[in-house]
């Protein structure tokens, strides 16, 4: 009888943890591992709005599948991922097909524009590296040709940021960095340099008390960050956001939407029953009515029973999801009982910049300024050694000692 074939679909957090672990609790003998990706590289995803700013170098935000995984233990497919047959348990990719025993599926989100007019035409993305880099070369871009006096329109410089939840408010705070630095090296002064926050709800930060997100706001408004809170985006054009019902625009040469994102396309061209772009799956992260596919991350809602909500699709939620997609395909596989999946909540913490940010730990305890600012370099570090190891932490972390 052959060995079963495990086929992991994407090497985001989820899938890279799911994989690591399967190597750790499985022999060769025991099963075939088939990692595939679109890219020969992982990248931090909850580091591209970094990226997007140009206060790292998208290198820093990602290293090589191989430097983790090792190819001679898991076959390495490096294509994109067009459409899963579950009646025949057949992955159809864009240069080849690959069957399966067990599946996961880890293919992460894309942005979600809700519909609104043309924002999917004018608005950047903070989706992938590509994307980020992109964001961070215009808006260099914007500030040579204004230096240079071949575009004199003041309203070019303004960094217009739909979104008030985590990147969008992490991404004003890196901004707020690195402005002030682009504005000296083209010689442009720093009041002429607006960058705005638009939400449509209330306030921004829903995951955080009041307390904190009045010193999110205090602090980054201090560095020079507007916000334009309870304005629902009706529209965006060439020029900027629609907002309110006056129909203002707020006018900005580099336009940047963070205000949602959804599971992977692939999910609804498979057929699978989707809930707002993801998929509902059971405590043992598998999909209800399928013996033998588990979707995890940002493709997946998984019921928090205490709050009768779903969990929140976090980096910390998807790579504890894969130790346990790791422990019941290998439960399937010895024919033993499975685990529901039990989440262990390390605490939310949000940077505002290089030196300030917010967060709660430690079941409650609330912290902000550097120690916050400290504490998100800590957790960054932590993810990569989940998914690499010390070595990964020594190469790419944060603290690193050289």
């Amino acid at each position: 009888m052959s060995k079963p074939k495990i086929v992991v679909l994407g090497a985001g957090y989820a899938g890279l943890v799911t994989t690591r672990h399967l190597t750790k609790k499985l022999s060769a003998e025991e099963a075939e591992i088939v990692l595939i990706n679109k890219h020969n590289y992982h990248y931090e995803s909850t580091w591209l709005h970094e990226v997007a700013a140009g206060t790292i170098t998208p290198n820093q935000a990602r290293f090589m599948i191989s430097d983790v995984v090792n190819p001679n233990r898991v076959r390495l497919i490096y294509d994109t991922v067009q459409e899963i047959n579950k009646e025949e348990q057949r992955i159809v990719l864009e240069n080849s097909e690959v069957t399966y025993d067990y599946l996961v599926v880890a293919l992460g989100f894309v942005t979600n524009t809700f519909g609104i007019k043309g924002m999917e035409e004018n608005a950047f993305f903070i989706q992938d590296i590509d994307s980020a880099r992109l964001i961070a070369e215009h808006i260099e871009y914007q500030f040579a040709k204004y230096s240079s006096g071949e575009d004199t329109n003041e309203d070019n410089l303004n960094i217009v940021v739909g979104g008030g939840g985590f990147t969008g408010i992490e991404f004003v705070g890196e901004l707020s960095e690195i402005v002030p630095k682009l504005c000296k090296k083209y010689d442009i002064p720093r009041n002429k340099v607006r960058i705005i926050n638009v939400e449509a709800a209330p306030s921004v930060l829903p995951m955080f008390d009041k307390d904190l997100v009045s010193y999110a706001l205090q602090s980054l408004e201090a560095r020079g960050v507007e916000f334009r809170m309870g304005a629902a985006i009706s529209e965006c054009t060439e020029e900027g956001f629609i907002v309110g019902e006056d129909k203002e625009l707020i006018k900005g040469g580099t336009v940047v939407w963070t205000g949602g994102v959804t599971g992977n396309p692939v999910l609804g061209k498979s057929g699978f029953e989707l809930f707002r772009g993801k998929v509902n799956v059971d405590a043992d992260l598998r999909v209800p009515g399928e013996e033998n596919i588990f979707i995890l991350g940002d493709c997946s809602w998984l019921m928090n029973k205490e709050t009768g909500r779903p969990y929140a699709p976090t980096g910390q939620l998807a790579t504890q999801e894969g130790v346990y997609a790791a422990d019941n395909i290998k439960a399937l596989i010895h024919g033993e009982p499975l685990k529901d999946f039990v989440y262990s909540d390390k605490g939310t913490v949000a940077s505002l910049g290089i030196t300030d940010g917010i967060g709660n730990i430690f079941s409650g305890t609330k912290i902000k300024g550097k120690s916050a600012a400290a504490m998100k370099k800590v957790v960054d570090d932590r993810t990569l050694f989940l998914i690499g190891g010390a070595k990964l932490v020594l190469k790419k972390g944060k603290f690193r000692p050289f």
